[in-house]
Protein backbone atom coordinates (compact mmCIF):
# COMPACT_ATOMS: atom_id res chain seq x y z
CA UNK A 1 0.00 0.00 0.00
CA UNK A 2 1.40 3.13 -0.74
CA UNK A 3 0.75 5.57 1.94
CA UNK A 4 3.88 7.36 2.23
CA UNK A 5 3.53 10.85 0.56
CA UNK A 6 6.28 12.95 -1.48
CA UNK A 7 6.29 16.24 -2.72
CA UNK A 8 8.68 17.81 -5.19
CA UNK A 9 8.29 22.18 -5.12
CA UNK A 10 10.97 25.06 -5.94
CA UNK A 11 10.57 28.13 -5.99
CA UNK A 12 12.96 31.31 -7.04
CA UNK A 13 12.53 33.97 -4.70
CA UNK A 14 15.10 36.24 -2.75
CA UNK A 15 16.57 34.72 0.12
CA UNK A 16 18.97 36.20 2.66
CA UNK A 17 18.49 34.81 5.57
CA UNK A 18 19.57 31.12 4.29
CA UNK A 19 21.86 30.69 7.66
CA UNK A 20 19.22 31.22 10.25
CA UNK A 21 16.50 29.74 8.08
CA UNK A 22 18.52 26.47 7.57
CA UNK A 23 17.85 25.05 11.32
CA UNK A 24 14.54 26.25 11.16
CA UNK A 25 13.46 24.63 8.31
CA UNK A 26 15.21 21.43 9.19
CA UNK A 27 13.79 20.88 13.04
CA UNK A 28 10.32 21.65 11.85
CA UNK A 29 10.79 18.73 9.48
CA UNK A 30 12.64 16.18 11.95
CA UNK A 31 9.57 17.57 14.41
CA UNK A 32 7.22 16.63 11.65
CA UNK A 33 8.62 12.88 10.83
CA UNK A 34 9.64 13.89 7.40
CA UNK A 35 13.15 13.52 5.89
CA UNK A 36 14.17 14.27 2.54
CA UNK A 37 16.64 17.52 1.32
CA UNK A 38 15.50 20.89 1.34
CA UNK A 39 18.16 23.54 -0.77
CA UNK A 40 18.93 27.02 -0.03
CA UNK A 41 20.17 29.43 -1.83
CA UNK A 42 20.01 33.18 -2.57
CA UNK A 43 18.00 32.91 -5.71
CA UNK A 44 15.15 30.33 -3.58
CA UNK A 45 14.26 27.03 -2.37
CA UNK A 46 14.15 23.65 -3.90
CA UNK A 47 12.44 21.37 -1.28
CA UNK A 48 11.83 17.48 -2.17
CA UNK A 49 10.17 15.68 0.81
CA UNK A 50 8.44 12.38 1.98
CA UNK A 51 6.15 11.24 4.89
CA UNK A 52 2.83 11.15 6.37
CA UNK A 53 -0.16 13.17 4.02
CA UNK A 54 -0.95 15.56 6.78
CA UNK A 55 2.47 15.93 7.72
CA UNK A 56 3.80 16.81 4.39
CA UNK A 57 1.17 19.11 3.64
CA UNK A 58 1.05 20.95 6.97
CA UNK A 59 4.62 21.29 6.40
CA UNK A 60 4.24 23.09 2.81
CA UNK A 61 1.35 24.90 4.26
CA UNK A 62 3.48 26.33 7.02
CA UNK A 63 6.65 27.76 4.72
CA UNK A 64 3.58 29.18 2.51
CA UNK A 65 3.03 31.41 5.22
CA UNK A 66 6.21 33.40 5.04
CA UNK A 67 5.38 35.37 1.68
CA UNK A 68 8.60 34.62 0.14
CA UNK A 69 7.14 31.25 -0.14
CA UNK A 70 3.40 31.81 -0.49
CA UNK A 71 3.98 31.20 -4.24
CA UNK A 72 5.35 27.79 -3.53
CA UNK A 73 3.52 24.87 -5.58
CA UNK A 74 3.88 20.93 -5.77
CA UNK A 75 4.01 17.90 -7.28
CA UNK A 76 2.63 15.13 -5.31
CA UNK A 77 3.87 11.27 -5.39
CA UNK A 78 2.92 8.19 -3.47
CA UNK A 79 5.09 5.69 -2.35
CA UNK A 80 4.92 2.14 -0.48
CA UNK A 81 8.44 3.18 1.81
CA UNK A 82 10.28 6.23 2.91
CA UNK A 83 12.58 6.79 -0.33
CA UNK A 84 15.19 9.20 1.98
CA UNK A 85 17.21 8.34 4.54
CA UNK A 86 17.29 11.56 6.47
CA UNK A 87 16.30 15.16 6.49
CA UNK A 88 18.89 17.44 5.02
CA UNK A 89 18.63 21.69 4.71
CA UNK A 90 21.77 22.76 2.18
CA UNK A 91 23.05 26.02 1.46
CA UNK A 92 23.86 26.09 -1.89
CA UNK A 93 24.89 28.87 -4.12
CA UNK A 94 22.47 28.23 -6.72
CA UNK A 95 19.09 25.42 -6.39
CA UNK A 96 20.41 24.53 -9.52
CA UNK A 97 24.05 25.28 -10.71
CA UNK A 98 24.49 27.53 -14.01
CA UNK A 99 27.39 29.79 -13.56
CA UNK A 100 25.42 32.60 -15.23
CA UNK A 101 24.47 34.82 -12.64
CA UNK A 102 22.56 36.90 -15.28
CA UNK A 103 20.07 34.32 -15.33
CA UNK A 104 17.55 35.69 -12.29
CA UNK A 105 14.18 33.44 -12.71
CA UNK A 106 12.97 35.53 -9.47
CA UNK A 107 13.30 39.21 -11.12
CA UNK A 108 11.93 37.20 -14.81
CA UNK A 109 10.76 33.95 -15.51
CA UNK A 110 10.38 32.78 -19.02
CA UNK A 111 7.23 32.49 -20.95
CA UNK A 112 5.82 29.11 -20.13
CA UNK A 113 3.55 26.43 -21.45
CA UNK A 114 1.02 24.36 -19.24
CA UNK A 115 1.19 20.70 -20.08
CA UNK A 116 -2.17 20.50 -21.67
CA UNK A 117 -1.56 22.84 -23.78
CA UNK A 118 1.83 21.09 -24.91
CA UNK A 119 -0.12 18.22 -25.25
CA UNK A 120 -2.72 19.55 -27.70
CA UNK A 121 0.72 21.10 -29.64
CA UNK A 122 1.89 18.04 -30.13
CA UNK A 123 -1.03 16.61 -31.11
CA UNK A 124 -1.39 18.74 -33.97
CA UNK A 125 1.85 18.95 -35.07
CA UNK A 126 2.29 22.54 -34.22
CA UNK A 127 1.60 25.65 -32.16
CA UNK A 128 -1.06 28.05 -32.30
CA UNK A 129 0.62 30.14 -34.60
CA UNK A 130 1.24 27.33 -37.23
CA UNK A 131 4.97 26.89 -36.07
CA UNK A 132 7.57 24.09 -35.55
CA UNK A 133 7.89 22.99 -31.76
CA UNK A 134 10.55 21.58 -30.86
CA UNK A 135 11.49 19.85 -27.85
CA UNK A 136 14.49 20.53 -25.77
CA UNK A 137 15.01 17.92 -22.75
CA UNK A 138 18.09 20.34 -20.26
CA UNK A 139 18.52 16.88 -18.03
CA UNK A 140 22.04 14.95 -17.94
CA UNK A 141 22.82 12.21 -20.49
CA UNK A 142 22.03 9.39 -18.12
CA UNK A 143 18.47 10.68 -16.79
CA UNK A 144 17.34 10.99 -20.41
CA UNK A 145 18.04 7.37 -21.08
CA UNK A 146 15.32 6.23 -18.20
CA UNK A 147 12.62 8.34 -21.12
CA UNK A 148 12.16 11.53 -22.42
CA UNK A 149 9.56 12.92 -24.84
CA UNK A 150 9.31 11.03 -28.77
CA UNK A 151 11.81 13.16 -30.61
CA UNK A 152 12.95 15.16 -28.02
CA UNK A 153 16.82 17.11 -28.59
CA UNK A 154 18.89 16.03 -26.43
CA UNK A 155 22.59 17.46 -26.58
CA UNK A 156 24.33 14.70 -24.38
CA UNK A 157 25.44 17.03 -21.99
CA UNK A 158 26.81 15.49 -18.37
CA UNK A 159 25.37 18.15 -16.15
CA UNK A 160 23.62 21.28 -16.30
CA UNK A 161 26.48 23.64 -16.46
CA UNK A 162 27.49 22.69 -19.63
CA UNK A 163 23.97 23.42 -21.10
CA UNK A 164 25.23 27.22 -22.41
CA UNK A 165 27.85 25.82 -24.15
CA UNK A 166 25.58 23.38 -25.97
CA UNK A 167 23.13 26.13 -26.62
CA UNK A 168 25.76 28.48 -28.73
CA UNK A 169 27.08 25.16 -30.77
CA UNK A 170 23.29 24.08 -31.46
CA UNK A 171 21.72 27.31 -31.83
CA UNK A 172 20.71 27.66 -35.16
CA UNK A 173 18.85 24.18 -35.17
CA UNK A 174 16.34 26.37 -32.73
CA UNK A 175 16.16 29.31 -34.75
CA UNK A 176 12.61 30.28 -36.07
CA UNK A 177 10.80 27.45 -34.36
CA UNK A 178 9.06 27.46 -30.65
CA UNK A 179 11.11 25.92 -28.36
CA UNK A 180 9.71 24.22 -25.24
CA UNK A 181 12.50 23.45 -22.46
CA UNK A 182 11.99 20.66 -20.10
CA UNK A 183 13.67 18.82 -17.14
CA UNK A 184 12.09 16.74 -14.02
CA UNK A 185 10.54 19.23 -11.99
CA UNK A 186 11.37 22.51 -13.96
CA UNK A 187 14.45 24.11 -12.12
CA UNK A 188 16.70 23.55 -15.19
CA UNK A 189 14.31 23.87 -17.57
CA UNK A 190 13.30 27.42 -16.49
CA UNK A 191 16.89 28.75 -16.29
CA UNK A 192 17.36 26.87 -19.47
CA UNK A 193 14.63 28.98 -20.85
CA UNK A 194 15.70 32.33 -19.84
CA UNK A 195 19.21 32.16 -21.43
CA UNK A 196 17.82 30.57 -24.45
CA UNK A 197 15.46 34.08 -24.86
CA UNK A 198 18.52 36.31 -24.42
CA UNK A 199 20.82 34.27 -27.29
CA UNK A 200 17.16 35.20 -29.26
CA UNK A 201 15.29 32.01 -29.22
CA UNK A 202 11.74 31.73 -28.64
CA UNK A 203 11.84 29.55 -25.95
CA UNK A 204 9.39 28.48 -23.38
CA UNK A 205 9.77 26.53 -20.43
CA UNK A 206 7.45 23.12 -19.46
CA UNK A 207 5.15 24.40 -16.75
CA UNK A 208 6.18 22.11 -13.76
CA UNK A 209 8.46 19.74 -15.73
CA UNK A 210 7.81 16.32 -16.92
CA UNK A 211 6.50 15.76 -13.29
CA UNK A 212 3.90 18.34 -13.85
CA UNK A 213 2.85 16.54 -17.33
CA UNK A 214 3.02 12.95 -16.53
CA UNK A 215 0.17 14.48 -13.07
CA UNK A 216 -1.85 16.58 -15.83
CA UNK A 217 -1.29 14.39 -18.94
CA UNK A 218 0.00 11.01 -18.38
CA UNK A 219 2.16 9.14 -20.79
CA UNK A 220 1.03 11.03 -24.24
CA UNK A 221 3.98 11.48 -26.27
CA UNK A 222 6.73 10.40 -23.77
CA UNK A 223 8.27 7.32 -24.19
CA UNK A 224 9.89 5.63 -20.49
CA UNK A 225 10.07 6.44 -16.87
CA UNK A 226 11.39 9.75 -15.16
CA UNK A 227 14.30 9.39 -13.57
CA UNK A 228 14.48 10.92 -9.92
CA UNK A 229 17.38 11.43 -7.32
CA UNK A 230 16.16 9.21 -4.54
CA UNK A 231 15.25 5.29 -3.39
CA UNK A 232 12.56 5.22 -6.25
CA UNK A 233 15.21 5.83 -9.05
CA UNK A 234 12.12 6.43 -11.66
CA UNK A 235 8.75 6.82 -12.28
CA UNK A 236 6.47 6.29 -14.44
CA UNK A 237 3.86 8.12 -16.36
CA UNK A 238 1.37 7.42 -13.47
CA UNK A 239 3.97 8.79 -11.16
CA UNK A 240 4.39 4.80 -9.40
CA UNK A 241 7.93 3.95 -8.85
CA UNK A 242 9.64 1.37 -10.73
CA UNK A 243 13.04 0.18 -11.59
CA UNK A 244 15.28 2.37 -13.75
CA UNK A 245 16.88 0.91 -17.11
CA UNK A 246 20.41 1.27 -15.44
CA UNK A 247 22.11 1.50 -11.82
CA UNK A 248 21.79 5.02 -10.54
CA UNK A 249 23.98 4.64 -7.75
CA UNK A 250 26.85 6.48 -8.57
CA UNK A 251 24.44 9.57 -9.41
CA UNK A 252 22.05 10.32 -6.75
CA UNK A 253 23.57 13.60 -5.49
CA UNK A 254 21.46 15.71 -3.71
CA UNK A 255 17.93 13.93 -4.16
CA UNK A 256 15.92 16.08 -5.52
CA UNK A 257 14.37 16.44 -9.07
CA UNK A 258 15.22 19.48 -11.23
Amino acid sequence: MENVLNISAYLFTRITDREQLRPVLRERAEAAGLKGTILLAEEGINVFLAGEAGAVRGYVEELRADPRFAALTTTETWSAEQPFRKMLVKLKREIIRMDHPTIRPAEERAPAVAPGTLKRWLDQGHDDDGREVVLLDTRNAFEVDYGTFEGAIDWRIARFTHFPEAASTHREALEGKTVVSFCTGGIRCEKAAIYLREEGIDALQLDGGILGYFEHVGHDHYDGECFVFDEREALAPDLTPRGGVTSSADHRTPAIPR
